[in-house]
């Protein structure tokens, strides 16, 4: 079968890799669309995503979705031609009660397309992908497989608004509106936001903000500023230079959440208004199970399709990388092609 391998910084392949068979408990999955993430793009440009560092050759991939191709022996209740999405988080370790059913803070998590664990965790973009059954989540009918891809995406979106309580009937301001922080709009909107304001230094990204159910852009780059007083801010930039202004648009006693993710490393950052306001400063990191939370939002109508700006085959995934990295340009999701569809 066909891969999407990164190498090296730079250096992504395709590379031909043996097919492989599911054994007990597990599911061959027939790849048909995968989406490139902020990691995936980090992997290719410099060797690694925050503290991961690439040591072999990794499999990218971790926004994707296909059809059941192959039973493992003991798997039961699915039939092959089943589209599915992939919950890619493999949680290990025991977790204290008081965090009981948050997975995603589990001592160790290995996760689809990732170096953080050696040997490393292969990712999806590839023809085909054998999983454990108990990480395929079947797709609702009428939600394709294309969409099925962003299941995952929308679920760290859902997340991140899970974690601010009852949103309904408020007034939201998102930093940042790339391909997570135009979810975390459309999944504030979903769950009952009465306005969401977005903010980004990219104008074309703020269009898809708005088809995403924006109520308001503000762009930064055009001499806009940030609202004032928001009792409820998200921050899905992951740039430590913004934090000091969206601290600051932060009512007093108000409340941040920080989506995007932030260096792993000393940076600067003006963080007095956290103090001064007040302010509840909250982490939301990807998911436990929200992606199932995400494909009930899909099948109730939530439109993903505004943030699909590109599509490529397996065989261009380079060109895909170098498009998905391009926010300038306005790229939004960028989907590759994995298979038949």
């Amino acid at each position: 079968m066909k891969a999407v391998v990164v190498h090296g910084a730079g250096d992504v392949r395709i590379d031909e890799r043996p097919d492989p068979v599911p054994g007990p408990g597990e599911v061959l999955v027939a790849m048909e669309w995968g989406g490139i993430c902020g990691s995936d793009v980090s992997y290719w440009r410099h060797g690694g995503s925050g503290t991961a560092v690439l040591k072999d050759p990794l499999v990218l991939g971790h926004e994707v979705a296909g059809t059941v191709a192959a039973l493992g022996k003991g798997v039961a209740g699915i039939d092959p031609g089943t589209p599915v999405t992939v919950h890619p988080a493999e949680p290990e370790g025991e977790l204290p009660e008081r965090l009981a059913g948050r997975t995603n803070l589990a001592p160790r998590v290995r996760y689809f397309g990732s170096a953080a664990f050696h040997p490393h965790t292969e990712g999806g973009f590839s023809e085909f992908r054998v999983v454990r059954a108990e990480q395929l989540r079947v797709l609702p009918e009428g939600v394709s497989t294309r969409d099925g891809a962003l299941a995952e995406p929308l679920g760290v979106a859902l997340h991140a608004v899970g974690r601010a309580g009852n949103v309904a009937g408020r007034t939201i301001l998102v930093n940042g509106a790339g391909p997570i922080g135009s979810l975390v709009v459309a999944a504030a909107k979903y769950r009952g936001a009465a306005k969401v304001i977005a903010a980004d230094v990219a104008a074309p990204v703020l269009d898809i903000a708005r088809r995403m159910g924006a109520d308001e852009t503000r762009d930064l780059s055009a001499g806009d500023n940030l609202p004032e007083d928001v009792e409820l801010v998200f921050e899905a930039s992951g740039a430590p230079a913004a934090l000091g202004p969206v601290l600051h648009a932060v009512a007093r006693g108000g409340t941040l959440v920080q989506v995007g993710n932030l260096p792993g490393e000393p940076a600067p950052a003006r963080l007095g208004d956290l103090v001064t306001r007040e302010i509840t400063w909250i982490g939301s990191y990807r998911f436990a199970d929200e992606i199932s939370d995400a494909l009930v939002a899909l099948r109730e109508g939530l439109d993903v399709s505004p943030l699909i700006t590109h599509t490529f085959d397996l065989a261009d995934a380079g060109a895909a990388l170098e498009v998905a990295a391009d926010r300038a340009g306005g790229s939004g999701k960028v989907l590759l092609r994995l298979g038949a569809r």
